[in-house]
């Protein structure tokens, strides 16, 4: 019991009976006063199709997390006879919790998803109708306590997208389809960060970095590239036809080479470091090529180097000579793009930008191999 008198139950179900049992009761308002209605938000498709994959990944899945009803103070719960068993806490009492069934089609059921609706959903679709999944239901049929809840409950800001990236490469077990994909590039990162050989070592700003560098990494210069500006590089190289590191993606029964991702990544950004080491290290204020729209474009002209470089022997000299030919008309830390009509430290994080310089980093590298080739 909680509150005041407000019986609170824990149980198991099959997945698959939960909307049986369950209603979603979605906000809405009403066609004559406008009334509200309702509490739930509209079904996410793309979530339940996430997890009705996961679900259905292998014969048997990890799946304890509770689905929060609200049920029918009509609902009966008899306390199991019998002796105690020891070291019992007095917090609960065990037996057996009855439902009301709707006793003509149409009627209201016996209770409401206060919360995990997209996972109701997808356990209704996924094959495994016989999975036991934990529910936690409180007795009450009052609306204003059900949006409550709901409220409590999802009031919480949802976990960043740079620490779930962060954690994904220590998960070695299957994950949803929307999160399998981001594990290979989170890895890269971390081994971009760590490697001594790396030029990005020790200088990857990651939710776990307290802020100045951490234990053992460099003092000057720690932290000043956000992982999220190399973990988009990375998964656009990976997942464009053109990309640099496209050719090493898993298909099929073939896996993932990510160690040959890594040569190219290592390859080309120690060019890049060779290539500008006045700009290399410094923070974003003082570097645009350590800005997010400075790594964003210069990715883009990784696909562009690296993808030529495969006959070169030498990929990382490859790539230095490549950069060196554009290199004097670079401001990466003064001037001018008069071509984009920007200063260097006008360049902005934003798609127009980052489109813009790209664009300009592209013709730059095509008109300098172009009259290489001519001559």
């Amino acid at each position: 019991m909680q509150a005041d008198g407000v019986a609170v139950y824990s149980f198991f179900l099959p997945g698959a009976d939960l909307l049986q049992v369950a209603e979603i009761s979605r906000i809405h308002r009403d066609a004559d006063r406008g009334g509200l209605r309702g509490f739930q938000r509209r079904e996410i498709r793309d979530h339940v199709r996430s997890i009705t994959a996961f679900l259905d990944s292998a014969p048997s899945v990890l799946f304890p997390n509770a689905v929060l009803l609200a049920v029918t103070p009509r609902a009966s719960f008899v306390r199991s006879r019998g002796e105690k068993p020891a070291g019992e806490v007095r917090a609960a009492e065990a037996g057996t919790l009855y439902l009301p069934k709707p006793s003509a089609e149409g009627e209201p059921k016996a209770a409401w998803v206060i919360d995990g609706q997209q996972r109701c959903l997808a356990l209704a679709q996924a094959r495994n109708r016989a999975l036991p999944v934990p529910v936690v239901a409180f007795a009450s049929e009052d609306l204003a306590l059900h949006r409550q809840q709901f409220i409590l409950v999802n009031k919480a800001k949802p976990l960043s997208s740079r620490l779930i990236d962060e954690l994904l490469p220590e998960i070695a077990g299957d994950l949803p389809r929307d999160l399998a994909p981001r594990r290979v590039p989170s890895a890269l990162c971390d081994q971009l960060n760590m490697d001594p050989a790396s030029p990005f070592h020790g200088i990857v700003r990651r939710p776990s970095d307290p802020g100045n560098g951490g234990p053992g990494r460099p003092s000057a210069g720690a932290g000043v590239v956000i992982d999220s500006a190399l973990l988009t590089l990375i998964r656009s190289s990976i997942s464009s036809p053109l990309g640099a590191l496209a050719p090493y993606k898993g298909s099929g029964d073939r896996p993932t080479d990510a160690d040959a991702m890594y040569r190219v990544l290592l390859a080309f950004w120690s060019a890049v470091r060779d290539t500008f080491p006045e700009a290399w290290g410094l923070p974003p204020g003082r570097s645009r090529l350590m800005h997010s729209a400075g790594l964003l474009s210069m990715g883009c002209l990784m696909d562009r180097i690296m993808s030529r470089a495969g006959g070169s022997g030498e990929p990382r000299r490859f790539a230095r000579e490549a950069l060196g030919r554009i290199a004097p008309y670079c401001h990466w830390t003064e001037g001018h793009w008069a071509e984009i009509g920007l200063g260097w430290n006008e360049v902005e994080n934003t798609s127009r930008d980052v489109r813009a310089l790209s664009d300009h980093l592209a013709r730059l590298d095509h008109q300098a191999t172009f009259a290489r080739a001519v001559a």
